[in-house]
């Protein structure tokens, strides 16, 4: 993304290099950067300890153009987490589940779970403060649960085909699979920390975390499996 400097520009040269878009004339990018970096800040500190300022300063913008974005703090805050879901959702749309058969899909779907949130600590973090909150924020917002619509229907389709092929067995509901999934990629992070204290194990390392994926989609794939 860093501009091509001319090669008749001389080392030295007085000329001013050609101005690179900036920040405050490019509000995709600006807005992008600023709920990046509240993910962060929310994640580390919740809604309440989470400061504006902190989030200004680190993004190279404004109290005033933060504010003028998403109108205030509890604004942002709603904003951070639509923006994570949609991530989550899109990226998620990419699988092309339709396009393997049943397990297969299945397994990838397990596998996207697990990895992202193994990689996504900011993301989990939020979510539960959010839990913490009761859903508070949540409820206020116009997008998050169309947003989810897609994961389930995804879900639906991979199973009925699944079923109909006999490779599934029936009566599985397609949102608590959905759950169940989540439920096992979740813990693995929200709890790494006391159950790797309890346990002396690390859950962040690389073998261990690529042997608890596997055994998160053998359990799915065998609770749904004829």
């Amino acid at each position: 993304m860093n501009q091509t400097v001319h090669s008749r520009r001389r080392a030295g040269s007085a000329r001013p290099a050609a101005k690179e878009t900036t920040r405050t004339n490019d509000p995709e990018r600006t807005m992008a950067n600023i709920l990046d970096v509240a993910l962060t800040e929310f994640a580390e500190k919740g809604l309440d300890g989470a400061r504006i300022d902190e989030i200004a300063a680190a993004t190279q913008t404004s109290k005033r153009m933060i504010y003028y974005y998403f109108g205030s703090k509890e604004g942002l805050y709603r904003a951070v987490l639509e923006a994570s879901y949609r991530a989550m959702r899109e990226t998620e749309a990419d699988l092309h589940l339709d396009d393997l058969p049943p397990e297969t899909a299945l397994r990838r779907l397990v596998e996207f779970t697990f990895d992202h949130h193994f990689a996504s600590e900011p993301y989990i973090r939020v979510v539960m403060a959010e839990n913490m909150q009761r859903g508070h924020y949540m409820a206020q917002s116009q997008s998050i649960a169309q947003l989810n619509v897609p994961a389930i229907s995804a879900i639906e389709g991979l199973y009925a085909r699944g079923l109909a092929s006999g490779v599934f067995r029936p009566g599985v509901d397609a949102i608590d699979l959905h759950a169940t999934i989540s439920a096992l990629s979740f813990f693995n992070v929200a709890n790494r920390h006391t159950f790797g204290l309890i346990f002396k194990r690390d859950y962040a390392d690389p073998a261990v975390a690529a042997a608890r994926r596997e055994s998160v989609v053998q359990t799915v794939l065998r609770f749904v499996r004829a």
